[in-house]
């Protein structure tokens, strides 16, 4: 069974830094592309940050230049540092990762349990 834990979400003035991360527990074979979404209170998800393995990065509009998405291969662990927060970046954050369990084996779509991120001014 897979299941993705996010940590690292919280309260932090604005200006200031959070790291989210997201851990794939359970084996796996590889991780083909994963991203991070959020979705504030009374709107739609939206895409935060996406990337798919050996690619590029791609990011919503307003986080380009603050926030950074990336992947730790040793530990089945994706991130997203988030720097020079501002209050319109409060939400609930849901990582996404697509992966194969085993050699071969079919890809799947896994979503995180989401995490809040408030953002005070």
């Amino acid at each position: 069974q897979v299941q993705l834990v996010e940590s690292g979400g919280g309260l932090v003035q604005a200006g200031g830094s959070l790291r989210l991360s997201c851990e794939v527990s359970g084996s796996i074979f590889t991780i083909n592309y994963w991203g991070w979404y959020r979705q504030a209170p009374g709107k739609q998800r939206e895409m935060v940050a996406v990337r798919v393995s050996g690619g590029a990065s791609n990011y919503e509009d307003s986080v380009k230049d603050r926030f950074t998405i990336g992947r730790d291969n040793d530990k089945n662990t994706v991130w997203l540092q988030m720097n020079s927060l501002k209050p319109e970046d409060t939400g609930d954050y849901y990582c996404n990762i697509g992966l194969r369990r085993v050699v071969g084996g079919t890809r799947r779509d896994y979503w995180g349990q989401g995490i809040q991120v408030t953002v005070s001014s």
